[in-house]
């Protein structure tokens, strides 16, 4: 099994990922997740892998990989289309830096899920996103 790690470019959180989901799901099914490059190991991915989104310098959430099929642009050149499980996962907040199209991510230094019976923030937990961003991207925290 591997996995995928994407920038999600334009929602600024997870609930505004998901309403672009949601949408894209209902006018042109099934959802999917557009790039240029083809992945080589996509035996691997589509073998449980998930992508892992990178949300406003964060990964956030994952979603599982189904397939992958061969689409175009409206240019008509060829890019991947990744067919994706419409459920969002959230995982424990990770920095990631900026970078582009995407890449491979090993299962063990995949962020871990988090627990949906999560005890009550706690700490750093309840500092307002915006600013743990800035507080990690400082190395402060």
């Amino acid at each position: 099994m591997l996995h995928l790690i994407k920038l999600s470019v334009g929602p600024k959180d997870v609930a505004a990922l998901a309403a672009l989901q949601q949408e894209r799901l209902r006018t042109d099914p099934p959802l999917r997740a557009w790039t240029r490059m083809f992945p080589k190991r996509i035996d691997e991915i589509v073998d449980g892998g998930s992508i892992y989104w990178v949300v406003a310098g964060f990964v956030r959430v994952r979603q599982r990989i189904l397939g992958l099929r061969e689409e175009q642009w409206d240019d008509n050149t060829p890019c991947a289309a990744l067919l994706l499980d419409p459920t969002l996962v959230l995982v424990e907040a990770r920095p990631m830096k900026a970078f582009q199209g995407w890449r491979y991510l090993k299962p063990d230094e995949a962020p871990a899920d988090v627990a949906t019976a999560r005890p009550a923030a706690r700490g750093l937990d309840r500092l307002p996103p915006g600013l743990r961003r800035e507080l990690a991207e400082l190395c402060l925290i």
